[in-house]
């Protein structure tokens, strides 16, 4: 059997600015990228690294799901604790505001859903300093609000204007759970590509679960590529 060869190391996302905002659609994969990216800037970087979770639309794929996990790599899990750990509403902790204003630790913020979801950053607007964050929307083709472009545009301008902060940059993770392939990912990508055409929004890289954009039957894109290992699981899965 062959060895699928790694991604190259060169060809792993890096970023500049400390603060990583990450926003999509519901399905389109965000925490999941969000946990993953959390573990390849702690094992990257060489700094602390934080994650707040503020996503209040899924109640099952959320990123604080991860916190025993994240916390073991050492990184700094924000969100609400005790009886509201599972609560649906817009808590936003005076921490979360605090690592954004005034933190050196690399921060990323999961952000729920689309435009509702959203909305919990306005109230946090005036923290985030000029050219400190990026903000990147996740894209799934196989959504149905992000299924072509004039919809993938649609969402950009309607979490723009409910977050009172700019996009700087697409994601692009279409998947299909576990049924995934190549040509789905790749599919997703062409997707991407178009959008970023359209907007001036780059492609700051492509995500994908580890054991196809690491195969050998996988074309390496001319973006950076983050593997995904799958650590958000349906309750039903995580009983098994």
């Amino acid at each position: 059997m062959l060895v699928s060869p790694p991604v190259k190391k060169s060809n792993l996302p890096i970023f500049t600015r400390r603060i990583l905002i990450i926003v999509g659609g519901y399905g389109s994969g965000k925490s999941e990228v969000a946990v993953n990216l959390s573990r390849h800037l702690v094992e990257t970087s060489g700094r602390q690294v934080a994650i707040a979770d503020l996503d209040i639309v899924n109640p099952y794929f959320r990123s604080r799901e991860a916190n025993q996990a994240l916390e073991a790599l050492g990184i700094r899990c924000i969100n609400p604790s005790g009886g509201e750990f599972y609560a649906d509403l817009p808590i936003i902790l005076p921490e979360i505001k605090g690592a954004i204003e005034h933190n050196d630790e690399l921060l990323v913020l999961d952000v729920g859903g689309d435009d509702v979801g959203a909305r919990v950053l306005s109230s946090l607007g005036k923290s985030f300093q000029k050219d400190s964050y990026e903000m990147m929307l996740v894209l799934n083709r196989n959504r149905p609000f992000t299924s072509n472009v004039s919809g993938c545009i649609r969402m950009i301008r309607e979490i723009e204007e409910a977050s009172r902060l700019k996009f700087t940059g697409i994601i692009s993770n279409t998947h299909l759970l576990d049924d995934t392939d190549a040509e789905t990912i790749a599919s997703g990508y062409e997707l991407a590509k178009e959008v970023s055409n359209k907007t001036g929004l780059p492609i700051k890289f492509l995500a994908g679960l580890a054991a196809i954009v690491e195969s050998d039957e996988f074309a390496d894109p001319d973006v950076p590529v983050l593997p995904l290992e799958r650590h958000l699981l349906k309750p039903w899965e995580s009983a098994d």
